[in-house]
């Protein structure tokens, strides 16, 4: 699925890389990059986290050309007198601005780098409901974010990534540079597919798919997803052997009847007393009214 996704995401489309400190997503965000490039796209970049040199880094050749940057590394609070963009900029309309100021025949694709500088500084609903709007205007053909996951409380992540049509979540391997991602993507009619795959990055940022986790044996756990054994560390044991369980089906419990028991209290012997009442003439008791000797 991963390949399919670097050849081009669907119109209207919104893709999330979501990584952490563990293992980054921007080598992979290079990546998208340049296949948008090789595809004759426009791509418009919103650089806060590293400079145009060094997201350029490695992207060589004309294609180049067609890559635009906007700076909001520099100065991304304007605390100069002209900053170039600046993350209250990140509205409808200065987006819409940006993207309009340079003329390509083909849509364009906008890339967030990151979605997590902006949240920091940005109340989640603005920046969604800022998504939302500027990836339905038209606009651009397509979005691409990163985002940092463990930098956020997961309701802010929750909220950002249902707004994708794409997550791809990259998480390390054990041992060497590869990674695997977990990829959810979401068809236009609803359906939405999962899938695990193991890569690796060139130094030409083309992205080699080397199978599912299962083929290269057991993955790395989530630490999120690691449950701990709540009974490890106790001073006594709560588990009952083979032999302790055979006596503990054996013990018979206090209150359960067994069946002869039950046989000899249903049924009397002899021997055994009843109550029989017989009322006399002093008895003053009216079948009609049997509450009439009490004094309401």
């Amino acid at each position: 699925m991963l390949p399919e996704l670097l050849q081009g995401i669907d119109a209207g489309g919104f893709l999330i890389i979501q990584d952490s400190a563990s293992y980054s997503g921007r080598h992979l965000l290079k990546s998208f990059i340049n296949s948008a490039l090789d595809r004759e796209e426009a791509v418009h970049v919103l650089g806060f986290e590293v400079s145009e040199e060094e997201l350029k880094d490695g992207l060589k050749g004309s294609p180049i050309q067609r890559l635009h940057f906007h700076n909001a590394y520099t100065d991304p609070l304007g605390w100069t007198d002209h900053p170039a963009f600046t993350v209250h900029q990140f509205c409808l309309e200065e987006l819409t601005r940006l993207v309009k100021q340079t003329s390509h025949p083909k849509p364009a694709t906008l890339v967030i780098d990151s979605l997590s500088w902006i949240l920091r500084h940005l109340s989640p609903p603005d920046v969604c409901k800022t998504l939302q709007q500027f990836r339905k205007g038209g606009a651009v053909r397509a979005i691409i974010g990163l985002l940092h996951a463990d930098m956020h409380q997961s309701g802010t992540v929750g909220s950002v990534c249902h707004l994708a049509t794409s997550v791809i979540t990259v998480v390390p391997v054990v041992k060497g540079d590869k990674a695997v991602a977990k990829i959810t993507k979401r068809s236009k009619s609803g359906k939405v597919m999962q899938d695990e795959e193991i890569f690796s990055i060139k130094d030409d940022f083309t992205v080699i798919v080397q199978g599912k986790p299962s083929q290269h044996g057991p993955k790395q756990a989530d630490p999120k997803e690691q449950e701990t054994d709540p009974t490890a560390n106790l001073t006594f044991n709560l588990r009952l052997s083979d032999t302790e369980r055979e006596a503990k089906e054996k013990l018979a419990l206090p209150f359960v009847f067994s069946k002869e028991k039950k046989t000899a209290l249903l049924h009397s012997g002899p021997g055994s007393g009843r109550i029989l009442y017989e009322p006399d003439a002093n008895d003053d008791y009216d079948q009609e009214d049997p509450d009439d000797d009490l004094d309401v």
